[in-house]
């Protein structure tokens, strides 16, 4: 099975395609259009600022990728600046169009009730669950967030799980169809990083062999 981590200039690349090695899966790390759209899933990294990166993905030609992809139902996970920008807007430095799969809307942390970036580990709570999730395998719930900004004003029937920071309900896991986001850093997220990733894939392996 193929996994293509989509290249458009914003991504962890190496630690991502890395985690995806060692599922046992085929990576490859592209901004070639046909090359991505013939693989079996995409993964959508990223950090750094949400405009810079959604203008990345314009300027590449990579944003009209994404689409493609979300429409003929291609497995897309987005991971850290990559979730955020599946949601409608982001109001980091300035208000900026996000693609809109995910309802909801991109908010700096209120930095008089939190330190900002939110760094850590922070415990996983479930709500929802997901085809490809299985909870009993996570001993361990616990993963790595690096962000400044947080997804607000979400769809609660596109939660899977969330984090709980300084008051706030962080958006953890998201899922709308075949499109799935994880705020945190999977790859970068221990034995539960692994297992979420594995459920993942599973899941794939599942679709692709129908």
């Amino acid at each position: 099975m193929k996994i293509a981590i989509i290249d458009y200039g914003m991504g962890n690349l190496f630690s991502v395609e890395q985690a995806v090695l060692r599922l046992g899966c085929e990576a490859i790390v592209s901004a070639n259009p046909q090359e991505l759209l013939q693989a079996d899933a995409l993964i959508l990294p990223g950090v750094g600022a949400f405009t810079d990166a959604y203008t990345c993905l314009e300027q590449t030609g990579l944003k009209e990728v994404v689409e493609q992809a979300v429409a003929k139902e291609t497995p897309l996970l987005g991971i850290c600046l990559g979730m955020q920008l599946l949601f409608e807007s982001s109001e980091e430095n300035g208000q900026h169009k996000g693609l809109g799969i995910f309802k909801g809307h991109i908010r700096r942390f209120d930095d008089k009730k939190a330190r900002v970036p939110h760094m850590g580990w922070n415990e996983l709570n479930f709500t929802n669950t997901a085809e490809w999730l299985a909870k009993e395998n996570l001993t361990d719930r616990y993963v790595y967030f690096v962000h400044s900004y947080v997804a607000t004003d979400f769809a609660e029937e596109q939660l899977i799980a969330y984090a709980d920071y300084a008051e706030v309900r962080v958006p953890g896991i998201v899922q709308k169809g075949h499109v799935t986001g994880m705020q945190f850093h999977p790859e970068k997220s221990g034995s539960c990083g692994a297992t979420l990733l594995q459920g993942w894939v599973n899941q794939l392996k599942v679709e692709v062999a129908k």
